[in-house]
């Protein structure tokens, strides 16, 4: 049996460079906003381990984390927030965590490749890649600056509302999470669009 093999630059080299690889977090949560990351990875510099931030442990995203923002081209963080995801929605809220990722960049992109099926505007070529970052490197180093850059400011949040566990949940549906939010309704982090915080609401009275 062969071993698994990782994300790497194959998608890359097929495409104008620089590219860059695009991913998301948070798209799933009952609270805090979506981020995105974008990177421009350095063949030279590729740091080793990288995949989908899903598979690994924290302190492994912590530390891939600084090894990324040390060794890449270019890298960047966009957020779309609570409010933008109830105007827009989450798809096209998506959309503009990445398009601010990318153009956080200090390299301009000339190809983006983004995790998933969907081919969001941003300012270059894109190509939609499912499984995205188990394939590529580059999304799969956007995936773990998305996941880390998120994951901070839910801890930030838990701060500010601790009721709820945000920091050890980060948003996501939780036992812990559902008995505050029935207990003591949402608070402003949550987003009161989503179907799940409406029917506790509607469930509560």
């Amino acid at each position: 049996m062969t071993s698994r093999k990782g994300p790497d630059l194959s998608l890359e080299t097929a495409h104008p460079w620089p590219v860059c690889g695009v991913d998301e977090a948070g798209r799933g949560p009952w609270a805090g906003p979506v981020s995105a990351a974008a990177v421009i990875l350095d063949p030279a510099r590729t740091p080793a381990g990288l995949d989908d931030s899903k598979k690994l442990g924290e302190r492994r995203r912590e530390a891939l984390e600084v090894e990324i923002k040390a060794s890449a081209l270019a890298w960047g963080v966009g957020f779309a927030s609570v409010g933008e995801i109830a105007e827009l929605n989450i798809l096209q809220a998506t959309g503009l965590a990445m398009r601010r990722a990318v153009e956080a960049l200090a390299v301009a992109p000339a190809f983006i490749l983004v995790d998933g099926s969907y081919r969001f505007d941003l300012p270059a070529p894109v190509r939609p890649v499912v499984r995205g970052d188990s394939l590529s490197a580059s999304i799969a180093a956007a995936s773990i600056l998305a996941k880390t850059a998120r994951d901070r400011v839910m801890v930030e949040l838990d701060e500010a509302w601790p009721e709820y566990g945000f920091a050890a949940h980060k948003g996501y549906h939780a036992p812990v999470h559902v008995e505050a939010l029935q207990r003591l309704g949402p608070c402003p982090a949550h987003r009161m669009s989503w179907a799940p915080i409406r029917a506790l609401l509607d469930s509560t009275g």
